[in-house]
Order: C-alpha cells, then structure tokens, then sequence
C-alpha cells in the first residue's frame, strides 16, 4: 500500500499542476509586456464566430491573439497617443507577419487608430482568465491568406498646386489601393499620394481632387462630409 501511494502522488501532482504549468508557460513566453503592430477586424466579420466560440461584436472590446488564453484581459497602449483601453482575449490571430493583435472596431475607436489601419502598441496582461472555451477551426475567410487582388498602377512623382481635400492617412499599402480606387471611381477626381514619416514610420495620405481655389474644394467638401467626417482641406504648396 505504502509504495502504490508512492506511484499515487506523482501522477496525482502532476496532473493538477500541468495545467497551471502551461498556463505559465504561455504568460511566461508572452512576458508580460509585448510591442508590436495591431490591427482591427473589417466590417465584415461582424456576427461570425471567434476561435472562442463568440460572436465576434464589433462594439464589443475584444481582440485575437496568437498564444494567450481565451477570457486573458489585457491593457493596449497606442504608443503614438498614449491613449489606452483594455481588452478580452477571446479569438486566435492575426495572420499577418509583423502583428501582434487584432482588436475589435470598438477598441481600435478608443485608442485613435481607425483612419491609420494599423498602430505601435504594448500589450500588458492585466488579468490572465481562465483559458477556457473551445477552439474552434480558423475560417479561411478570417485569415484571407488565399485573397487575391490585382491594381493597375500608373505613377509619377508630382508637384502639385492649389487645394485638395485629405480623406484619410494610412500605413497598410492595401488599404491605400482600395480606398484610392473606390474614390477615383466615386467621386470621379485625381487622387494624390502624400508620403509621410513620422517618428521613423511611413503614413500614407490619400488627397482627393486638385483644385485651383479654396472656394471650390470647400464646395467638394461639404458634398462629402457625411461620408468622410475627418476630410479637411490642404494646400499643396504648403505640405
């Protein structure tokens, strides 16, 4: 009896701290602190379900990560605007080189990063959760690794005049090309591109329309006002 308690207590110990050790493991690999790039889910994933089982809500402050446990709350600083908010685990991602999360729409709102596409963030493990919640099959639409899209591009470097009107900075090239074609064939204007650097980074601003005087683009402005809250006026020989 006394050697088969022996056998007994290894197997029982470890069995009740394997799971702890791992959850260790993952917090200890993660080191509690982590920069990187974020990113924020489209549109168009609303109401599909996370790797947790969730429905993904983009007014929800959720996000996806790679190895943390699903119900793990973590603090997102923007490094650019110091501004914060926390967030619940519950999705695996992004699967893009060079990410470090995917935070819903909602909490890319609060940290100022919507118009930009992606910002330089930290993470911190506010609370670790429980790891619980089934992991479920990604989508390849989630991951959207097999997307292929294809743009005709004609480009020359400008010294543009007069006034246009700026609709949105970017860093992700793609989102650029997008946006950039979507109000070409819109609006029906040129589109210029202004190449920023800011604190080492590139930012990308898309510039609707050439205009000879103020008067006409404010005219063009206030018809797309509604659509583009943020769009103000520049003057090229001023940028």
């Amino acid at each position: 009896m006394l050697n088969s308690n022996k056998d007994f207590k290894p197997k029982f110990m470890t069995r009740l701290f394997l799971p702890f050790f791992l959850l260790l493991l993952s917090l200890g690999a993660f080191a509690q602190i982590q920069t990187g790039k974020a990113s924020f889910y489209a549109d168009r994933f609303e109401g599909r379900s996370t790797a947790s089982g969730e429905k993904y809500k983009h007014n929800k402050l959720t996000a996806a990560h790679k190895t943390l446990p699903f119900g793990t709350i973590l603090k997102v600083t923007n490094l650019a605007n110091n501004q914060t908010v926390e967030v619940k685990v519950n999705d695996r991602g992004p699967y893009v080189e060079g990410r470090i999360i995917d935070l819903s729409k909602s909490a890319a709102e609060k940290l100022g990063f919507t118009n930009l596409g992606l910002a330089e963030v930290k993470l911190e493990v506010v609370d670790a959760g429980d790891g619980k919640g089934k992991t479920l099959p990604v989508s390849i639409d989630r991951v959207s690794v097999d997307e292929k899209e294809f743009y005709d591009l004609s480009i020359s470097r400008l010294s543009p005049s007069g006034f246009g009107v700026q609709i949105g900075t970017y860093q992700e090239l793609v989102n650029l090309m997008r946006l950039s074609e979507n109000l070409k064939n819109s609006y029906k204007k040129e589109v210029t591109i202004q190449v920023k650097v800011i604190n080492g980074i590139k930012y990308y601003s898309i510039i609707l329309g050439r205009f000879s005087k103020r008067a006409k683009a404010s005219g063009f402005i206030s018809e797309i006002k509604k659509k583009f809250p943020d769009a103000f006026i520049v003057e090229f020989d001023r940028l």
